[in-house]
């Protein structure tokens, strides 16, 4: 289909559409009404409309900038057609005395009523109007709705699509026919409703929903059955993990040992795991990891534990090092910045078998990391990476038994807690375990939102809080989503703050310090050396100092709910009560407003993740389980709950009964997309 045409074909395949399917599922965005020709007098309004008139002049005017000025006019009146990228034959084509059919958004202007850059032509005689709502679909640069078009009707015109789903369901669920629902969404009816359309509650919709839905789930379904034939090494051997619990100075919640019992049960298996660990900011969950990789060390099996900050990294390397050696387990660290030397020896001591527990960033997952016996990867923070870069850690089977070898068993963590709709729906394959109690002595940390305007209050509550030996974080907005500006914004804050606050010392740490420097800032402000602290985001997660009770999170609109809420974990981790600022600045968006309010309404992680999804769909939570395709294009997981729900259903059933439409729904569907789902 694409073959037509070297440069369409190109730019065809920026849109994914390759095949027959890819064009008949690239679906419109919306819909423009030139059913019908409105009279210039009553499209008045800004919104979309079809007028038909009379060219009575057509000039070019030169100032202030070029523009192709022609007026148009009917029998209720007149509007200017102004373009200010035009054609020279554009001012022949439009010649005074020619008809002409334009749509677009008529508006008062200088001179009365205009429409600028309509899609317009030159109409002869009674030239009839489409039948049909015409449909506006994504593109790119170069490729016009009219090819669009063209190559989309030719694909629906040779649709051939067989029912690939149970005659029963679709009959049960009320929908149509799936051939006969992507041509009402293509070239919907005179008598459509545009807002059924609109909002995708109309029956064709409700149908291509339900097949997305389904090849999700069937796809995930049997990613589990397929993971469930594969080998994993048993790690049986608890006892190296019991004797870690009995040396912990405090006694686990009962949320903590059920998860621990879930997952040592699973190690204990000859099938890989694929567990999603998910608690709320400080409830416990490196606690489980630790427990997790002593099983792996000592059932005589390497652990890998990977995180996506360098401080993250540091930080449990810190926590998991001093313990886990007491008990004669070998740990190292690994990160990008490491010096060539010390990475060198370690990944000569990682495939020698001399190290059990590996921690580190992504330089885990380099092709000059070779584990001698990998049985257990733990990816923190999972949402973070890549598809890539999770498949490639779990994909890190061992180097000595060839093909067939064993798969490491895999325990992912987030403390971005996932809304039940959303965990059904795109964490179908794993098992899910939740922490859902807080440790005894953890306060509720107080939100407060305050004006920019009131700063200087600000700053005299840090430095009260600072002369009473408590220590504050103070986090440095985002800016543009620009590196380069956010490390400058840091570097400013530091100086004014420094200065505002002196004699008071304030560290600053933020991603491009080199990691002697980091760890000696963060060395100095977790031993209480440094009063306050400057950051930007890379203190988001993990960051453990149970004396910093207070929180200022500068510019606090540019941020997301999630980011929010895990920054003001950072606080609350002692006993004493704890703050969190948000300061803001006006005006503020309906969106930004609302996120504000949600923080200083709840510290609930799982109410608040709920409001993320609401507000922001859910890239946040998948994070690369969305990378690069997009895998659910038409569904709106709390809008579509109920046909997520029969869709699961469908699946479960579909693999057991009919392997073929199986197949073929998923070839329909994903096609190469599929391997996105399994990371």
């Amino acid at each position: 289909m694409a073959g037509e045409g070297g440069g369409d074909a190109s730019r065809f395949a920026r849109l994914g559409l390759r095949t027959a399917a890819d064009f008949v599922l690239h679906l419109p965005i919306r819909y423009e009404d030139r059913t019908r020709i409105v009279p210039i007098a009553a499209a008045r309004d800004g919104r979309p409309a079809q007028v038909e008139g009379v060219v009575v002049r057509s000039e070019v005017i030169g100032r202030p900038r070029r523009t192709l000025r022609i007026e148009l006019r009917d029998d209720s009146g007149s509007l200017s057609l102004r373009f200010f990228h035009f054609y020279g034959s554009q001012l022949k084509q439009f010649a005074e005395g020619r008809r002409v059919r334009a749509f677009g958004e008529a508006r008062a202007g200088l001179f009365g009523a205009e429409m600028v850059h309509p899609q317009c032509r030159v109409v002869h005689g009674d030239e009839p109007l489409p039948e049909t709502m015409t449909p506006v679909y994504p593109t790119v640069a170069g490729l016009g709705q009219a090819r669009l078009r063209a190559a989309i009707g030719a694909a629906l015109d040779a649709l051939d699509w067989r029912e690939t789903v149970p005659a029963d369901v679709v009959a049960r669920l009320g929908l149509p026919p799936v051939a006969q629902a992507l041509r009402a969404i293509h070239r919907p009816d005179p008598g459509a409703s545009v807002e059924a359309l609109a909002d995708r509650s109309a029956p064709a919709w409700r149908r291509v929903i339900f097949d997305e839905l389904l090849a999700q789930q069937l796809s995930l379904a049997r990613s589990r059955r397929t993971r469930s034939l594969q080998r994993a090494p048993r790690l049986a051997d608890g006892s190296l993990a019991a004797r870690l619990l009995a040396s912990m100075p405090f006694t686990p919640t009962a949320a903590q040992r059920r998860v621990w019992c879930e997952i040592a049960s699973d190690l204990a298996r000859a099938h890989p795991m694929n567990r999603l660990l998910q608690g709320d900011v400080g409830s416990g969950k490196t606690l489980i990891a630790a427990l997790a990789a002593a099983q792996a060390i000592g059932s005589g099996r390497q652990a890998a534990f990977m995180a996506p900050t360098e401080i993250l990294a540091e930080q449990h390397h810190a926590k998991l090092r001093a313990p886990l050696e007491a008990l004669g387990a070998r740990v190292a660290w690994l990160s990008g910045s490491s010096k060539e030397i010390d990475k060198r020896e370690v990944r000569g001591r990682v495939a020698a078998g001399e190290i059990d527990l590996l921690i580190g960033t992504h330089a885990l997952i380099e092709d000059s990391v070779v584990f001698a016996r990998l049985g257990l990867a733990i990816v923190d923070e999972q949402h973070r990476f890549g598809v890539a870069q999770r498949l490639a850690l779990r994909a890190r089977a061992d180097a000595g038994d060839g093909p067939g070898a064993a798969l490491p068993h895999q325990l992912m963590m987030s403390a971005t807690p996932i809304p039940r709709t959303l965990a059904m729906t795109y964490y179908a394959d794993l098992d899910v375990s939740v922490l859902d109690e807080m440790p005894p002595g953890r306060k509720p940390v107080t939100t407060k939102l305050v004006s920019a305007t009131r700063r200087d209050e600000v700053i005299a509550r840090v430095r009260a809080a600072a002369q009473a030996g408590r220590q504050v974080y103070w986090v440095c907005p985002l800016v543009d989503e620009s590196e380069t500006l956010e490390l400058q914004t840091a570097i400013d804050a530091h100086e004014t703050l420094a200065h505002e606050l002196a004699p008071l010392g304030v560290g600053l740490v933020h991603g491009r310090l080199p990691p002697s420097a980091k760890q000696e800032v963060m060395a100095a402000f977790a031993a209480g050396a440094l009063p306050v602290l400057v950051a930007t985001t890379v203190i988001e997660v993990g960051v453990d100092v149970p004396n910093a009770s207070l929180l200022i999170v500068e510019h606090a609109e540019r941020f997301g709910l999630s980011q929010l809420h895990q920054l003001r974990g950072r606080v609350g981790r002692g006993s004493s009560e704890s703050v969190c600022v948000l300061l803001y600045r006006e005006p503020l968006s309906p969106a930004a407003r609302e996120r504000l309010k949600t923080m200083y309404e709840t510290n609930d992680g799982f109410e608040i993740a709920r409001r993320d999804l609401q507000q922001r769909g859910p890239g946040e939570f998948l994070g690369a389980r969305q990378s690069g395709d997009a895998l659910l294009r038409f569904a709106d997981l709390e809008r579509d709950a109920e046909l997520a729900v029969a869709a699961r259903e469908t699946a479960a059933r579909m693999l057991e009964e009919c392997p073929e439409g199986v197949e073929a729904h998923l070839r329909r569907w994903l096609g190469s997309r599929e391997e996105y789902l399994k990371a």
